[in-house]
């Protein structure tokens, strides 16, 4: 791939129906050059106060970055460095910015928004239990 940073953003449709407009970002992929700066903008449900980015390298499970209720950021431990930054306006969109790129930054960067207004808390992957030994219980 030489210089080249390949970025890909995907559309996130968590809690749309067929009649609604959902989450949407842009742009859509974005292929950079190494050290060069990019922003991906999400534009949540309307009505939406949580939003949240994540990103997916190849053959992984998507990892948080960041989550925001309206625009307070409530946890960016997962932005991996200070490259990284995500800011929202009120209850506006949301905009996921990295500086300087670099191979390593190659990835689907994907947002969802939610209207719930309860406690939350990161979604961790799933992992399926080990099987019980035979005879337990």
């Amino acid at each position: 791939m030489g210089t080249r940073l390949l970025c890909w953003v995907v559309l996130g449709f968590l809690g749309t129906d067929h009649t609604g407009a959902g989450v949407s970002q842009s742009p859509r992929y974005k292929v950079t050059k190494r050290g060069q700066d990019i922003a991906f903008r999400c534009d949540p449900i309307s009505g939406h106060v949580m939003l949240y980015w994540y990103r997916q390298t190849l053959e992984q499970s998507p990892e948080f970055l960041t989550y925001f209720q309206y625009e307070v950021q409530q946890d960016k431990s997962g932005l991996p460095s200070d490259q990284f930054s995500a800011e929202r306006a009120e209850g506006s969109f949301s905009t996921l910015k990295i500086q300087r790129t670099e191979q390593r930054d190659s990835a689907m960067y994907l947002c969802a928004s939610s209207s719930a207004t309860v406690w939350h808390s990161r979604l961790l992957p799933a992992h399926k239990p080990p099987p019980l030994p035979p005879g337990s219980s």
